[in-house]
């Protein structure tokens, strides 16, 4: 079932998301608000796109060009709408293309800016696989493992630009080794924690093609107080 709602936090954006399907958390929200952007940006993608939450919340912090990728051809259409009932149709390109192709789509060093919000698990013998299809991919690397992103990423990016990802901690030290890999030197990295005295479960990190050796650890971020409320650094995201 088909629902508009408004993107989590934001009073003035909407978002189509079907209820039998993967929704987008946040996750999303905290690396579109993670991400640099630079004053002279001219192109941004998100890859892996998902229903358009990261595209629509960097219309707010930029009037760059943006594009989404999202292979599910379902999910790719929810994006359509998404962007057209936020009247951002004509900043906002949805592309219903594979990531691990579409550095052929573009020529080389195009994107001042790549995001993406990946599949986190690994598939091994014990995975846990959900029948749903669209939980699967989007929780699950079938379709597409995090080297896919940053080999199409070397490609896309301008000497300099940056790659945002969102990611579990486990995976940070096959994240970075793969970055610098890929010739994307990590940056910048933020521990994202539920509250306080509790441990880590998310991880953001931004990576600079060809950029020079010195990483920096950002103060941690807690969702939630003790009251289970979000945050005021959180809410600040929201623009509340």
């Amino acid at each position: 079932m088909e629902v508009e709602n408004y993107l989590l936090g934001f009073k003035d954006l909407k978002i189509i998301q079907n209820t039998e399907w993967f929704k987008f958390s946040l996750d999303s929200v905290l690396l579109a608000n993670f991400i640099t952007i630079r004053s002279n940006a001219k192109k941004i993608i998100d890859l892996g796109t998902g229903n358009a939450p990261i595209p629509l919340i960097l219309s707010t912090r930029t009037n760059t060009k943006i594009y989404g990728v999202e292979i599910q051809k379902a999910i790719y259409e929810l994006a359509i709408k998404s962007v057209s009932i936020n009247n951002l149709s004509d900043r906002i390109k949805i592309l219903n293309e594979d990531v691990k192709i579409i550095d052929t789509l573009f020529e080389t060093d195009t994107f001042d800016v790549i995001t993406s919000n990946p599949p986190y698990f690994k598939i091994n013998e014990g995975s846990l696989l959900n029948h749903n299809d669209c939980k699967t991919i989007a929780r699950h690397e079938v379709l597409i493992e995090i080297e896919d992103i940053l080999r199409v990423s070397r490609k896309l990016l301008r000497n300099n630009g940056v790659l945002g990802l969102v990611h579990r901690p486990e995976r940070l030290l096959e994240i970075l080794n793969k970055m610098k890999e890929y010739n994307i030197m990590p940056k910048r990295i933020r521990f994202i924690y539920p509250k306080k005295n509790f441990d880590c479960n998310m991880v953001l990190i931004e990576g600079s093609k060809n950029g020079k050796e010195g990483l920096k650890i950002l103060p941690p971020l807690f969702i939630n107080d003790e009251n289970g409320d979000y945050t005021d650094e959180v809410k600040n995201m929201f623009g509340e």
